[in-house]
């Protein structure tokens, strides 16, 4: 089934695909995936090659475009762009606490155990070979998606003529504990930034947080808000205009109402606007089993925390406050509303031992597809130390590193960034 459309100059089609749950038995459960194809109109009139877009996460849909801009317009001078909702987002068998009730804990973990790069990456071979037969088509994966590049170099690297990352390359053997060590300390130095940038805002931060200590704040949902839950928060400060956020925020934290302070409403909604986990659960049950590779994550961000940063636990009004970054903790399948009903799924997926290899060392070394990488030094998300390893065991990978931008740079200077990239390949 397609559809077209025009959106502010952008030529759309939709395009919708059936994929087996399990590659491994093609006969069962099946998904569908949700592709969206845009183009500017000499794109489409030339028909030129296709890039697919691999959406940054893990568990969020591609964005949805508002017109030929950004990134996007530079592509469309090279590609029509396909925008893929990675299974279990958007509009591709989306997964949340609703669509899993029926199973049980047992079967919503076996079910979501197929949600990782290296089925997106089977379903996008599926989808090339019904499209194009055997053309080669080309990727860019930003975030998460820079994962689903390296599985798909090191898997199906017949359907690639190239390949481009921005803020995504991971380590390929690292254990998720290597990855948590370097990222508090990333975020620590983060907070140490926001802070002096803004030197209220340690007091104000503080001021919801002993407030939290002593009073029980519901959030709209009707969940309540605890010191834990607003660290949370720091997630953004690793965003071109995160810190300026969350900074607005707290200025709007307190109410006075009829003589009595309180979290103001603002406040608590828009706190809830700010975090994804209880739309977006595949994030919170998959983020650490990304890095995992015959080994359990175990919780791994909770366990590195306790064990080598306990700064992060904001105890007494004498301590200095910290928000946290992109970690996952067990105590949040108790403390969102829609996670809750999967608390013992997510502990089956961190206790699961037996991930399979997501990337292969002995193709990536000898790869032969051109590939081109922007790496951001300042990057709160992605180590640079462990990208720099990565690139110097992938063969011909080309990068630019910039102190310019952070994780976010494609959506702050996409056109600037994709050119970039893009010229490295194609000078």
């Amino acid at each position: 089934m397609t559809d077209t459309y025009i959106i502010n100059g952008l030529y759309c089609k939709d395009h919708y695909f059936e994929v087996p749950l399990d590659h491994a038995c093609s006969e069962g459960q099946q998904l569908t995936v949700y592709v969206r194809e845009i183009a500017s109109k000499q794109a489409q009139q030339q028909q030129l090659p296709y890039l697919v877009y691999f959406q940054g996460g893990p568990g969020f849909g591609a964005g949805r475009p508002m017109g030929l801009d950004g990134w996007i317009k530079a592509a469309s001078a090279h590609y029509r762009v396909l925008l893929l909702d990675q299974r279990g987002t958007a509009n591709s068998s989306p997964v949340t606490a609703q669509t899993l009730a029926h199973l049980t804990s047992e079967a919503q973990a076996a079910y979501l155990s197929h949600f990782r790069a290296d089925n997106i990456v089977r379903d996008a071979e599926l989808i090339r070979r019904q499209l194009i037969g055997d053309e080669k088509w080309s990727i860019i994966g930003q975030s998460f998606g820079g994962f689903c590049v390296l599985r798909y170099l090191s898997s199906a690297p017949e359907g690639l003529a190239q390949a481009f990352i921005t803020g995504g390359i991971p380590s390929l053997a690292r254990c998720a504990d290597d990855v948590y060590q370097a990222t508090f300390a990333r975020v620590e130095e983060k907070n140490n930034q926001f802070f002096s940038r803004f030197p209220k805002a340690q007091s104000m931060a503080k001021a919801v947080a002993d407030h939290l200590f002593v009073h029980d704040e519901l959030l709209p949902d009707g969940s309540s808000l605890t010191v834990e839950k607003f660290q949370l928060l720091g997630i953004h400060l690793g965003m071109t205009g995160g810190h300026e956020g969350l900074y607005y925020l707290l200025e709007q934290a307190f109410a006075d109402v009829n003589g009595k302070r309180e979290l103001s409403y603002i406040f608590k909604h828009q706190f809830m606007s700010l975090l994804d986990y209880d739309t977006n659960p595949i994030f919170a049950f998959l983020h650490e089993s990304i890095y995992c590779q015959q080994f359990a994550s175990n919780w791994s961000a909770h366990r590195v925390r306790k064990q080598a940063y306990p700064q992060f636990d904001y105890l007494n009004p004498e301590q200095r406050f910290l928000f946290t970054g992109e970690m996952i903790f067990p105590w949040m399948f108790e403390q969102f509303a829609n996670l809750k009903p999967l608390q013992q799924a997510a502990q089956y997926l961190a206790e699961k031992d037996d991930w399979p290899m997501l990337y292969d060392l002995d193709v990536l070394k000898t790869n032969q597809v051109p590939v081109a990488a922007a790496i951001y030094f300042n990057d709160m998300y992605v180590d640079i130390n462990y990208s720099l390893e990565t690139v110097a065991q992938v063969q011909g990978l080309e990068t630019w590193v910039s102190s310019d931008y952070e994780h976010n740079g494609i959506r702050v200077d996409g056109e600037l960034i994709f050119n970039k990239l893009h010229g490295l390949l194609n000078p």
